[in-house]
């Protein structure tokens, strides 16, 4: 039996000790597939209706990341060690990719700091760390930031000096949004990581990758 991925969000946020988020009925749960596109695999974070917003302050949902694979992690932007090194990583996880792979990706930074990381301070960050535009940078409230968390297997917790104590890792999706690999820690693994997102870009569908830009019309 398969088990509904926001049932799952919820058993394990519970199991961390946080108040679970709110499920909706299962049938208002995931977007339709727009025409010609297959619906989304049982096990993709693209499922959950969580939103957020970026640091341009424009609402974004994850579903908007399908098509191309992902590196994820989640941050907060006051960090003074982890978060910095993590962002070095995911720079050399993509520059270990074949170069005609490389704009096949996205990576994705998430905020867990939810009173601190506004939008603006995310654009602040984004500035001050020189992060390129194709970054997203995300933040979300409480509910959105918990259910993202679980779903990954993420811990945070906010201390009394106003640093989190928090896991460390850095995870590939698939072009579909299904958990296809996680690296963690602060060091090593960059090779497997590599490997795995490599694959995943070959296996995503090239028609995933066209720019509408780039699409000649008649």
């Amino acid at each position: 039996m398969k088990i509904p991925l926001r049932l799952l969000a919820a058993l394990a946020v519970l199991a961390s000790g946080a108040a679970a988020p709110v499920l909706r009925a299962e049938a208002s749960c995931c977007h339709p597939p727009l025409p010609g596109e297959a619906p989304l695999p049982a096990a993709s974070l693209y499922q959950t209706e969580v939103s957020f917003r970026t640091d341009a302050d424009e609402p974004f949902r994850l579903s908007e990341l399908r098509g191309r694979p992902v590196l994820l992690s989640m941050f907060f932007a006051t960090c003074t060690y982890a978060c910095p090194a993590t962002i070095v990583d995911l720079v050399r996880i993509r520059e270990k990719l074949p170069a005609e792979l490389r704009d096949r990706v996205r990576i994705v930074m998430v905020s867990f700091d939810v009173e601190r990381d506004t939008p603006a301070a995310l654009r602040a960050f984004r500035e001050s760390r020189g992060l390129p535009a194709d970054w997203v940078l995300l933040r979300g409230e409480t509910d959105a930031v918990r259910e993202l968390a679980a779903l990954l297997g993420v811990k945070y917790k906010l201390e009394a000096d106003g640093q989190f104590a928090h896991s460390n890792l850095v995870t590939v999706l698939s072009a579909d949004g299904e958990i296809v690999h996680q690296r963690a820690g602060l060091s090593g693994g960059l090779d497997e990581a590599a490997a795995s997102l490599a694959s995943a870009v070959r296996a995503a569908p090239s028609p995933a990758f066209a720019s509408p830009a780039k699409i000649d019309t008649p």
